[in-house]
């Protein structure tokens, strides 16, 4: 919004100036049931470096009534312009700013959000202040360096609950007076607010340790909470990360808050981490579900010390934030005694992994150490680079160093920053002791630079099948038009498997090498001399982080045999590289298709096979030849009804493929069983159409035309809740009529108070991939109407509508040019460029792979 940004060198210039005490913020919350404003208070502490200077605070109000600073009251309509209070003539040494003012409750899920469960009536409260948002709440510093204690005084309605970063007082009348907190940055405080139900546990660690653990969600939500399963994630992950870190947890207890509407996943704040109340599951989910909350839960725990403890001086080092905390997560479930997800790391080469190549390859790609000018710069960047491709190169770096000397490191850097604010160098500098390793070099070639290489084998054999010569080819794309940067070949630490078949037709590996590779072609001479197996594996146990290729042979023998890997990981791989070579169109679509057909019930990991499912309706949808496509979604529809007719009676497989079918059913006959299926006439043994289930086969059948306006209405009355409105909100834009897409379409551009989780729901309801001719006409809507929105509305409902309602089922050249004469002639700001940049990929690679799906015909 105008007027909110903050520049890198603006923050440089405060963080020389000005060191931050403490913060005492007085809340008014006690209207917060009927909503509007409610009153804000802060006080202030700082040292300035000099006297008479000048900087600001930061706010976002609709009134400010006071700012007084050392004693003297400013004039506040003065000095507060857009969110920035202008403070002048500072005293050297201590000073101190009191501000009150009058901040608004959001259902943007920024700030301080309100939410009203439909199944009480009751308000609930939290806050998100992620990147620059507690100035939504309380005049603030807000930038990561400026640390400081926060001491939190809120006064609430009679019978509700207040849960801070401090362990929770009893109240006084109404009155909740919090205990300052350690010193931590602006933006990992945090309220929740409202009359939540609890569970209480405790965590008793080495030495005497005791942490006071708690889990909240909505008393609607309570007869789902599995508060028992969510302690036994976090204990693992408390013994595992201390006995890692070698740091105790550095705060007074740890709260784990189901909170509703939430934009992200989770959010990291100390000692009060707050998660999306979907990860509390209402109906019946495959393990794969179990396994990413548990992942989420471990991700946001790794955080009390990567991010809390020690925060990146600016923005720019994000990643070490998120990268460690997605690494250590991924490495708690795959390696902590006990843990129920040992093949983690198949689930991360299957999704976080695929995440990042696919990031990697759009004209925005960026080193994971990103140059972030300002705000609006990391509103963009949590993406699949700072998250996935960082984490897959800290298993890269576990792999070059070794994983003691990297948790050593990671020890020394803990004691050396604690509650302090770092950059790379610290880190790298940490772990080049204990490793021995140089690591400028590595860090230049991984940290500092864009795009992603290939490596491909190049295998000689004799008449006798015997290997007379073995290298890996290493190749560096060009980077993609437009990006910034150029391509680098890079060193690797991977492991080259071979995979032979045992007399029951299983691929079992017979022999594993480890080796560095460097520059454009390695030579691997101890393969020389052996036997050439059925299937040679680059990349092996995905040490490193780059796309893989399979020689000719490999590839025959994997086609036939994909789902005979006896391990998952190597599995995993292989069905990452064959979608990978599907989007770069190597691999036709109607390959790929026959490929998952033929593999697909050989395949264990649920996970896996829900990836699978999501990709090849994304392959025939969009890259397809477009007259081929009804025939592959003919086979593909057939293929999810014969799997769930056969599959094992109330297995998660059988629950993936009525998902799945439930997605793509299109034929009369098919709609009638979804129909049957839904009103009980017709029963799949061991299928339970519970109330999530219901829902997918009600949107499906709305989308289809089946259901209308009342049959909805219907389904929500017997689903009162605020799931059940977003799941008919979701229904009702499906509706293959002008007049529901005008309707969803009005509720989204032309007004502006959707909450964010039912604006989301409206929009993924509005674009449906069978509603091409329907949904065309808005191409020229969305591109006149797209940069004022992104102008006028909050961060998190811009980047909604800017991608969401973006025109990627209009796959032509006509949208490519389209989109080419909006970026040349609208002027849009860094961020809206990107991520109409990135759409427009998305249509360009549509294109291509849809060329070359028409080519193997």
């Amino acid at each position: 919004m105008p007027g909110t940004n903050l520049t890198r060198e603006e923050a440089q210039r405060r963080a020389a100036l000005l060191t931050v005490d403490s913060y005492e913020i007085e809340l008014d919350l006690s209207g917060a049931q009927e909503g509007g404003t409610y009153r804000s208070a802060t006080t202030v502490r700082f040292d300035a470096a000099e006297a008479g200077a000048e900087t600001f605070i930061d706010l976002v109000a609709p009134t400010v009534h006071e700012v007084v600073l050392n004693g003297a009251a400013l004039d506040a309509a003065a000095v507060f312009a857009d969110s920035r209070i202008a403070l002048t003539g500072l005293t050297a040494g201590r000073n101190e700013l009191k501000v009150v003012a009058d901040c608004a409750y959001t259902n943007t899920g920024e700030g301080l959000h309100r939410f009203v469960d439909p199944v009480d009536q009751q308000a609930y409260l939290y806050t998100q202040f992620e990147v620059p948002d507690a100035r939504r709440v309380f005049a603030s510093f807000e930038q990561p360096d400026l640390k400081a204690t926060f001491q939190f005084t809120v006064k609430a309605p009679s019978g509700w609950t207040v849960v801070s970063n401090s362990p929770t007082p009893e109240p006084k009348d109404d009155l909740w007076v919090f205990e300052p907190t350690p010193r931590i940055s602006s933006y990992i405080t945090a309220l929740i607010v409202g009359p939540y139900h609890a569970v209480h546990s405790s965590y008793e660690g080495p030495h005497g340790q005791t942490v006071p653990l708690a889990v909240y969600c909505r008393p609607s939500l309570a007869e789902f909470l599995d508060a028992d399963d969510i302690f036994e994630v976090t204990r693992q992950g408390f013994d595992w990360f201390q006995e890692k870190f070698d740091y105790a947890y550095p705060f007074a207890k740890y709260d784990q808050l189901f909170v509703p509407e939430f934009n992200a996943g989770a959010m990291e704040n100390a000692g009060a981490v707050t998660i999306r109340d979907q990860y509390v599951f209402r109906s019946k989910v495959t393990d794969a579900a179990y396994e990413r909350r548990a992942e989420t839960i471990l991700h946001e725990l790794a955080h009390m010390w990567f991010g809390d403890l020690v925060t990146m001086e600016w923005w720019n080092d994000l990643w070490l934030n998120e990268s460690f905390a997605t690494y250590t997560s991924v490495a708690c479930q795959a390696h902590a005694p006990g843990s129920k997800w040992p093949n983690a790391w198949t689930t991360f080469a299957n999704s976080e992994k695929t995440w990042a190549y696919r990031q990697d390859q759009l004209p925005s790609t960026h080193p994971i150490m990103a140059e972030i000018n300002d705000l609006d710069d990391v509103l963009v960047n949590f993406d699949g680079i700072t998250y996935a491709k960082g984490a897959s190169v800290l298993k890269q770096l576990v792999a070059y160093v070794g994983m003691d000397e990297f948790f050593q490191g990671v020890q020394a850097y803990f004691k050396a920053h604690a509650f302090g604010n770092t950059r790379l160098p610290d880190l790298l500098g940490a772990l080049e002791k204990t490793s021995g390793r140089d690591l400028k070099t590595w860090s230049k070639a991984w940290l500092e630079t864009a795009g992603i290489n290939i490596l491909r084998p190049e295998i000689a054999v004799d008449d006798s099948g015997v290997v007379t010569s073995f290298a890996v080819r290493q190749e560096a794309p060009a980077l993609p038009a437009g990006a910034k940067g150029t391509s680098t070949l890079r060193p690797h630490r991977i492991a080259i498997g071979l995979y032979d078949l045992d007399a029951a037709g299983k691929l079992v590996r017979s022999d594993r090498i480890e080796l560095d590779i460097d520059g454009e072609l390695t030579a691997v001479d101890a393969l020389v001399g052996k036997a050439r197996p059925a299937v040679v594996l680059l990349n092996d146990d995905d040490l490193s982080y780059a796309k893989v290729r399979l020689d000719e042979e490999s590839l025959r023998v994997v086609t036939e045999h994909l789902g005979d890997f006896t391990e998952s990981l190597p599995r995993a791989l292989c069905w990452a590289s064959a979608w990978d070579m599907t989007r770069d169109g190597e691999l036709s679509t109607r390959d790929y298709l026959a490929l998952v057909l033929s593999g697909v019930t050989k395949e264990s990991d649920i996970g896996v096979v829900q990836s699978l499912h999501r990709q090849v309706k994304l392959a025939i949808d969009l890259y397809a030849a477009p007259e081929w496509r009804d025939t592959g979604l003919t086979q593909w529809t057939e293929a999810t009804l014969a799997h769930l007719r056969t599959a094992e009676p109330g297995s998660d497989h059988q629950l993936a493929w009525a998902r799945a079918f439930a997605a793509t059913a299109r034929t009369p006959q098919q709609l009638d069983l979804l129909q049957a299926l839904l009103t009980g006439a017709e029963v799949i043994e061991g299928l339970t159409v519970d109330t999530e289930l219901r829902w997918a086969f009600v949107e499906r059948l709305a989308a289809t035309g089946i259901l209308d306006e009342a049959e909805i209405a219907a389904e929500l009355e017997r689903d009162k809740t605020a799931a059940g409105e977003r799941h008919a909100a979701t229904a009702r834009a499906a509706r293959p009529t002008p007049e529901a897409k005008a309707e969803a379409w009005e509720s989204v551009v032309e007004s502006n108070t959707l909450p964010n989780a039912v604006q989301e729901a409206v929009i993924a309801g509005f674009v449906q991939t069978d509603q091409r001719e329907l949904l065309a006409p808005y191409t020229s809507s969305y591109f006149e109407v797209v940069k004022g929105l992104w102008e006028s509305r909050s961060n998190e409902i811009a980047q909604q509508i800017a991608v969401g309602l973006y025109p990627a089922l209009q796959v032509s050249q006509e949208t490519l040019d389209t989109t080419d004469a909006w970026l040349a002639s609208a002027a849009p700001n860094a961020s809206l460029r990107r991520l109409m940049s990135e759409s427009r990929s998305g249509i360009e690679r549509a294109l291509r792979a849809r060329a070359a799906d028409a080519q193997s015909a």
